[in-house]
């Protein structure tokens, strides 16, 4: 089984930063693409960035520019480095990976989901 555990949130004020960091823990093969998603209170869950083994990088629109994704394979690590934070990034942040576990039937790819941690940006 593996495990995705989110850290890093909080209460911080408009303009200012946070860093999110998500470990991947468990009986890991291969970890593929990671991302992190936001739900706000009455919306749906959404794409902020993903990373994919290579090291690409898609952002959505209203983060470009301030946020930055990153990994570090070696700690089965993404981090997620926010800047400029608006009251309109009030969310819960998710991590997701899509990753490989080794099993006496082989390789099974599966996608995970962390337990969310709270972003709240206000004065």
């Amino acid at each position: 089984q593996v495990q995705l555990v989110e850290s890093g949130g909080g209460l911080v004020q408009p303009g200012g930063s946070l860093r999110l960091s998500c470990e991947a823990s468990g009986s890991i093969f291969s970890i593929f693409a990671m991302g992190w998603y936001r739900q706000a209170p009455g919306k749906q869950r959404e794409l902020v960035a993903s990373i994919n083994s290579a090291g690409s990088t898609v952002y959505a629109d209203f983060v470009k520019g301030r946020f930055t994704i990153s990994r570090d394979n070696a700690k089965n690590t993404v981090y997620l480095q926010m800047n400029s934070l608006k009251p309109e990034d009030t969310a819960v942040y998710f991590c997701n990976g899509d990753i490989a576990t080794l099993t006496p039937l082989g390789g099974i790819q599966s996608n995970y989901w962390g337990q969310g941690t709270q972003v709240t940006v206000s004065s």
